[in-house]
């Protein structure tokens, strides 16, 4: 009997390895109209990394001295920028969502925009990133 249960967990424990899709991959090639595309709206880039998640791609680089992150789809449709930026210029209502909901202070800042023109703004606290509207008001939170 007990062999049946020891075989059993193994087969759960081996099932459950196998079942789990990994969505991220990093320092890949991305495929040449995301590069295209990049390279023609961030020219002066540096320090280029890529990432795969899930169907997109996601650069990491320096514009200048500035922290940058930019994703783009397959086909080298731009979806979002997001650009770091100083814990001071975020909307007031962020540093006090945070003060009220969050233990802990904010360690950085960034402004996403989007391929519609949206604009939301991440903190970062406590190792979560905290997704906000353009007015400040909180949407969501993102595992860092």
């Amino acid at each position: 009997m007990k062999q049946y249960l020891i075989m059993a967990v193994a087969a759960m424990a081996t099932l459950t390895v196998f079942s789990q899709e990994k969505t991220e991959s990093k320092n890949v090639k991305a495929p040449a109209a995301a590069e295209a595309a990049f390279k023609k709206s961030f020219p002066a880039a540096t320090k280029v990394k890529w990432e795969k998640e899930g169907a997109n791609y996601e650069v990491n680089f320096l514009e200048g001295k500035k922290e940058m992150a930019a994703v783009y789809g397959e086909t080298g449709n731009w979806i979002e920028t997001e650009e770091e930026i100083a814990i001071s210029a975020l909307p007031a209502s962020v540093d006090a969502y945070v003060k009220q909901q969050k233990k802990g202070s904010i360690k950085e800042a960034s402004k996403i925009t989007k391929a519609n023109g949206e604009i939301n703004y991440e903190a970062e606290v406590n190792k979560q990133d905290l997704i906000f509207d353009k007015d400040g008001k909180f949407i969501k939170v993102e595992k860092d």
